[in-house]
């Protein structure tokens, strides 16, 4: 399944590199992230919980960090187990660029899914998969505005 799409953040790219970084503006943005931990140079280790369709599980897993170019974007790599629901895992390529309204955030997903999500089919999946990345750039970009207002 490939997702993508951009957002514009109100914000220069040293400070959404910076954010994109942060494990804990990172948490507060991904939705039922319970923990997040680590940093660019180690990784990071998460715990979410998610419901998919009827299925609803709690995934533990780590993100890798390649190919970074600060503050131009870098490519992200992770797996997550979610027990008996199955597994994710997938890689993100992440670029930032200027524009006059502060920064535009672009990324492409590539993510596979296994045991019982991947019986739901993708239908579902992506659905679910979109509505979550919409979330998390929602809540980020929403995040960063505040802080410059601030």
């Amino acid at each position: 399944m490939e997702l993508s799409g951009t957002q514009v953040i109100g914000a220069d790219r040293e400070t959404v590199w910076a954010r994109l970084n942060d494990p804990e503006v990172l948490k507060a943005c991904i939705p039922g992230c319970q923990e997040l931990s680590g940093s660019i140079e180690e990784g990071f280790e998460a715990v979410v919980t998610q419901k998919v369709g009827p299925v609803k599980a709690t995934f533990r897993g780590a993100v890798s960090v390649s190919d970074a170019d600060p503050p131009n974007g870098y490519r992200l790599s992770g797996e997550g187990k979610g027990g008996v629901a199955g597994f994710a895992r997938g890689s993100a390529d992440v670029t930032l660029a200027e524009t006059a309204d502060g920064t535009e955030l672009s990324y492409v997903v590539d993510a596979k899914i296994g045991g019982k999500l991947a019986q739901l089919g993708n239908r579902v999946v992506g659905g679910v998969a979109t509505k979550l990345a919409n979330t998390f750039f929602e809540n980020f970009r929403a995040a960063l505005e505040a802080e410059a207002e601030a």
